[in-house]
């Protein structure tokens, strides 16, 4: 058993014991279910839905076995967030939250659980892809089926999700090119064609559709995504790409598919 089943295993089993009855479901989304899981690149994202809202009290024990499951998860770790069955079906954005965590959020829990157990909760525009993805190419670990509990998610409200996550694209595509450059990818595949795409899937996508004189990068980022091969960025290219990119998904006007 690999270290991908190994931990979602033991996490549906730990949920299980915490939730009781008030688990609805535990589902599997992102790179583990899209042919692309890297254990050196890939965190193991990983959405629970429950009935009814958590005692802060069962938060701290749910974040405690979090914690304990990501010591032996690969180095980006897990992302999670717990949500509520209400807003699952009928969608609604932005989705509220329960709980979250990511390595992101570590440092914090750490110092100070009680705090963080009171404040991480709100609202979410990143969920509205995870439930996209999951509503398409998710895998259900535990509990009630996906189509079940999941329903399509808008077009406006998944491009505004995915969105987003690219505002920033030419100041992120500096410090976190491979990221950025497949990201930008598999949204201006959705914005062209409607593709559900993973990071490997949108620089594959892009191979086919953009301009010969970009591929020289998307291949470097495809490279380094999926076989560790490490090569300099060159900050003048990467640039040129975020500005071509963002103008060719903002600036194109309603959805071509």
């Amino acid at each position: 058993m690999n270290t991908l089943e190994t931990i979602t295993e033991a996490f549906v089993k730990e949920s299980r014991e915490i939730l009781g009855d008030n688990l609805v479901g535990v589902y599997l989304h992102g790179s583990a279910v899209m042919e692309c899981f890297n254990e050196k690149k890939s965190d193991i994202d990983l959405l629970v839905v429950v009935n009814e809202a958590l005692s802060d009290e069962i938060k701290k024990r749910y974040m405690d076995m979090v914690l304990r499951m990501n010591t032996d998860a690969p180095e980006k770790g897990i992302e999670m967030s717990i949500v509520r069955k209400e807003v699952c079906k009928p969608f609604v954005y932005p989705t509220p939250f329960e709980l979250h965590f990511s390595l992101a959020h570590l440092e914090w829990y750490k110092a100070d659980p009680a705090d963080y157990v009171a404040k991480m909760k709100g609202t979410d525009k990143d969920l509205a892809a995870h439930f996209m993805i999951i509503y398409h190419r998710g895998k259900c670990l535990y509990g009630k089926e996906i189509q079940n509990v999941f329903e399509k998610v808008s077009r406006e409200n998944y491009f505004d999700s995915i969105l987003s996550d690219i505002a920033d694209a030419e100041e992120d595509i500096i410090t976190n090119p491979v990221y950025m450059v497949l990201n930008l990818c598999r949204v201006l595949a959705y914005k062209r064609e409607g593709l559900i795409l993973s990071k490997k899937e949108g620089g594959e996508w892009a191979l086919k559709d953009l301009p010969v004189k970009y591929h020289a990068l998307i291949l470097q980022a495809l490279g380094e995504y999926t076989a560790d091969a490490v090569k300099e960025w060159n900050e003048t290219d990467t640039g040129e790409f975020a500005r071509y990119m963002l103008e060719e998904i903002l600036n194109r006007g309603n959805f071509m598919f």
